[in-house]
């Protein structure tokens, strides 16, 4: 009987290891990070028992990519620099700069209220917050995850139609996939198109991310990585607003091409390039965190218990009273992150422009949160010295 690969302390020789590099100039950087991230990774893979994960940094605009572990413990297939993950909420960094260039190209205002691309909430108390509410988690009370009873289209239209708010909008934050994903649906109206479409034919190639999707094609199924909840095999699930909230998947290749244009978007066409620079803006302050659009932002330098803060179960499951930042400029050094879990896997993404810094960490497991964020302040700390 053939044995299933794990990983371990003890074992950590049998994880395999690529990196990419595209200039061999860069081979010592290459070799600086890999020596940072291959210890830190090794550890956080066996204290949570996680068959496989991608890690992907940026510094300096070289990037370098390291595969860990399996896509799947039913076969072997080792993390590769083609695998596929679920991305969780991570997504709605890319769903938000679909929203920021709808705006940019003049489909649609911030000010603009749902109804106005969703008509089915014309009237209705929904309609009392704007865009960018619904982009910023303030519409008034809109929770983490709708009831358990909706499914399909016709029951979230009656969900949003028949839900009143809780609070004046702009008043407190309060995580929510209702919440973000009716911004991306107005997003995708507003352009004509349907979610899908829209993002793989305005975002995804913007970026040049030719192997993301929100649905993974026939060619590229054997590269989807397989997800463990429980020591079982699975994948996400459908369910409403799944596309706009949760339902990218991609590899972390493409994903750091993504944060690489968030550090240095000046190569990006003129639109998209406004588009990123506006998901950097700070519309409201909720407790440790300056909530974007997509990003989370903070001070930098950051310390590790400010993330930690800044994600903790609080944060993310409670409500916050929020202050708005009236003419954000941008000014000021500022680290930007985000996370992501669906059922079997964990995501997690942070970029410091100044420091021209950027991680992307992929796994198949949804592993804690707290856990991700240790793991990628201690890479951060090691590569990069803060001013």
């Amino acid at each position: 009987m053939n044995r299933k690969p794990s990983v371990s302390a003890r074992r950590i020789s049998y994880i395999a290891i690529s990196i990419l590099t595209f200039n061999v100039a860069h081979a010592d950087e290459a070799a600086r990070v890999r020596a940072v991230v291959e210890p830190v990774i090794g550890r956080l893979m066996s204290q949570h028992s996680i068959p496989g994960m991608a890690v992907a940094v940026t510094i300096h605009g070289h990037p370098y990519v390291l595969n860990f572990g399996v896509s799947s413990k039913e076969s072997g297939q080792p993390v590769t620099d083609a695998t596929i993950f679920e991305i969780g909420s991570l997504s709605k960094t890319l769903t938000a700069t679909l929203g920021t260039y709808a705006q940019e190209t003049g489909k649609l205002s911030f000010s603009d209220h749902a109804s106005k691309f969703v008509p089915e909430l014309s009237g209705k108390p929904i309609d009392q917050a704007t865009l960018l509410h619904f982009g910023t988690y303030t519409a008034g009370g809109l929770p983490l995850q709708f009831p358990d009873s909706v499914d399909g289209p016709k029951a979230t239209f009656a969900y949003y139609a028949g839900w009143a708010p809780t609070a004046r909008p702009g008043t407190q934050r309060q995580y929510s996939n209702p919440s973000l994903g009716l911004f991306g649906l107005a997003a995708s109206n507003s352009l004509g198109k349907s979610f899908a479409d829209a993002m793989e034919s305005v975002v995804f190639q913007s970026f040049g991310m030719a192997s993301t999707f929100i649905n993974v094609p026939h060619s590229a199924a054997a590269n989807y990585a397989w997800g463990y909840r429980d020591d079982k095999a699975v994948r996400v699930n459908p369910g409403p607003m799944d596309e706009q909230a949760y339902g990218v998947k991609t590899t972390a290749r493409d994903m750091l091409r993504f944060v690489q244009a968030n550090i240095d978007p000046a190569a990006l066409e003129g639109r998209m390039q406004r588009a990123v620079e506006m998901t950097h803006v700070g519309f409201f302050r909720a407790g440790p965190v300056v909530q974007g659009l997509g990003w989370e932002q903070y001070a930098y330098p950051t310390t590790q218990k400010q993330l930690l803060d800044g994600n903790a179960a609080e944060v993310i499951f409670g409500v916050q009273p929020v202050q708005q930042i009236q003419a954000d400029n941008g000014q000021g050094p500022r680290l930007f992150n985000k996370t992501g879990s669906t059922g079997g896997f964990g995501a997690y993404a942070l970029f410091v422009p100044t420091e021209k810094f950027g991680l992307v960490m992929l796994a198949n497991k949804n592993y804690p949160i707290p856990a991700r964020v240790s793991a990628a302040s201690a890479i951060l700390g090691a590569l990069v010295k803060a001013p």
